[in-house]
């Protein structure tokens, strides 16, 4: 899920969501009438455009009253305006699409082309390039979004197409399109640069590196990059060894970890402060890691996107230790990050647990299917409705601390296929989930963990994710091995009141750790009462609490070597 650094905020990105959404008018969505209105939108590709076309067009339309120079494509979102969808492969300069609204191959939401009632409307055409990939293995080539410094988002990774905004009364106008714009790269790239995973500057106390990652390469079958943005201690001396704090998330960009350099809140000049001056003498390091898939790997190995807990582990971490003078030593290596970055901080730990010294993570992805949000993957036939004998009641997905539901799994998931279609590869959350957690169906996409239309749960799928990605099931079946080199390592925080319900599968790890034995973990796992999507710790207390830890379970040197 989306997370943030110094204080995880209550709501997250999913109150940002509703701030800047635009959706049509109440009125406007109640007046769908049942039969629908036909349909024909014409998106053209440029007489200009050089080369083969292959991807994902969208067409996007919202309320009339737009300001001039507002792009329709930023407000794409569940509770956004509406957006309709088609697979296309083989374009070339000149040809048109038409997404008809008797086209079974094109999806909406929330709603179908048809039911779009007839109206005066701002449009817009947005096009998704896909790059072929043939990965290794023998697996069928599969078509996603290559990152060209974007981060894993497709309204900004550089040479997507998109129209010019019209206005147009649907249902008596013709509606013709065309791709006249792209997404800029921005920068002109050096001699030798490449622009997947970006490029940024450095400054005094924030570095940025990348590496080609010969695993990956071998897996895709294409160059393919990891970065990572290093921030120094206070007074860094390169011929001295530090230890390191690894924050998993999502893609950084050009950010500092921990939001270092940052201003505007209290909280990042209060940071900035404390790291200038009295932070424990070591590196903090974020990863960037965007995937054909989404905006980071999950950093583990998965069916398809490859080896990437192995390249970042063999590859990325020992280039950053040679590079920047980190203490190659478990104790000197911790783990932490939020939502997203929480999960990755804890199975970096579980499946590299002699690498790595501790780990925090933060209001974590779940860690137990038995609670895949609020879905039992083990014991439910649907994710979207509850199982009533007269009633079926949609599972929400989202929530406020007050209770109110935002959005439901359904609406999600629809959003999620109107942006991708069906080969999963709308760089959307459950999306990934299923990109990391799924092995590879016949068409080399990952295999549905539900039907993305009903609902209903392929009981097969589950069993392949609980055996290779359920955390907490992989701790209990494997605790006589995991337990003695996990003692004092794990410390999970989260909000009673999560607003994706991650707390209910932190609780079942949680609760289970606690009756753990021979040995025991020695860790914790605390809830926030009325807290919402947090880990309730800022970044100072979050550092202090892993330099005393780095202090106890280090040498006797680590606390000078900490500079405490």
């Amino acid at each position: 899920m989306a997370s943030t650094k110094t204080r995880l905020p209550l709501i997250a990105l999913a109150l940002a969501a509703l701030m800047l959404a635009m959706p049509l008018t109440a009125a406007a969505l109640e007046a769908v009438p049942a039969g629908g209105t036909p349909l024909a939108i014409s998106v053209t590709i440029p007489e200009t455009f050089e080369g083969e076309l292959n991807g994902r067009v969208l067409f996007m339309l919202n309320d009339a009253a737009m300001d001039e120079g507002e792009q329709l494509y930023d407000y794409l979102d569940v509770t956004g305006i509406p957006v309709f969808g088609k697979t296309v492969y083989g374009l070339r300069a000149g040809d048109t699409i038409v997404l008809a609204s008797d086209d079974p191959e094109v999806y909406g939401y929330p709603m179908q082309l048809g039911e779009v009632p007839a109206d005066e409307y701002a449009v817009q055409a947005f096009f998704v390039r896909y790059t072929r990939f043939d990965r290794k293995g023998g697996s069928p080539p599969i078509y996603a979004m290559a990152d060209h410094g974007g981060g894993g988002s497709f309204t900004n990774n550089p040479y997507n197409l998109y129209s010019d905004v019209q206005v147009v009364k649907l249902g008596t106008d013709a509606v013709s399109l065309e791709l006249s714009n792209e997404i800029p790269l921005g920068y002109e790239l050096a001699e030798g640069q490449v622009d997947q995973q970006g490029n940024y500057e450095d400054t005094d106390l924030v570095k940025f590196i990348k590496i080609k990652s010969e695993l990956l390469t071998d897996f895709w079958g294409q160059d393919m990059y990891l970065g990572a943005n290093i921030l120094l201690p206070k007074d860094y001396d390169s011929t001295k060894k530090y230890p390191v704090l690894y924050y998993q998330g999502h893609f950084p960009g050009g950010n500092a970890p921990l939001n270092y350099g940052r201003t505007g809140r209290e909280s990042f000049e209060a940071f900035n402060a404390y790291w200038d001056d009295e932070a424990p003498e070591m590196i903090v390091v974020t990863f960037r890691d965007a995937t054909p898939f989404y905006d980071t790997s999950y950093s583990v190995d998965t069916a398809s996107m490859g080896p990437y807990g192995e390249a970042i582990t063999t590859e990325l971490i020992p280039y950053i230790e040679e590079t920047f003078g980190v203490i190659a030593e478990p104790w000197a290596r911790a783990l932490s990050g939020g939502s997203t970055g929480g999960w990755e901080a804890l199975a970096m730990q579980v499946f590299y647990p002699d690498m790595f010294g501790g780990t925090w993570p933060l209001c974590p992805d779940g860690v137990d299917f038995h609670a895949y949000q609020i879905v039992n993957l083990y014991e439910d036939d649907n994710a979207y409705y509850t199982k009533n004998a007269w009633t079926k009641v949609e599972r929400p997905s989202a929530r406020d601390t007050s209770g109110n539901i935002q959005w439901t799994i359904k609406q999600e998931n629809n959003y999620e296929r109107a942006i991708g279609g069906d080969t999963d590869t709308s760089l959307g959350q459950w999306s990934i989930w299923e990109a990391v957690y799924s092995p590879l169906r016949e068409d080399g996409y990952p295999a549905r963990v539900w039907d993305p239309l009903t609902g209903d749960i392929d009981s097969e799928v589950v069993a392949y994710w609980s055996e290779h990605y359920d955390l907490s099931r992989i701790l209990r079946d494997n605790w006589a091995e995991l337990g003695p080199k996990l003692i004092g390592k794990l410390h999970l925080r989260g909000g009673d009141m999560d607003n994706y319900y991650l707390n209910l599968a932190q609780y079942i790890l949680g609760d289970w750790l606690e009756t753990t034995t021979e040995p025991y973990y020695d860790g914790y796992s605390k809830t926030f009462p009325r807290v919402g999507h947090s880990g309730n710790i800022t970044n100072q207390e979050l550092l202090e609490e892993i330099a005393a830890h780095m202090i106890k379970y280090g040498p006797q040197e680590a606390a000078g070597i900490l500079g405490r």
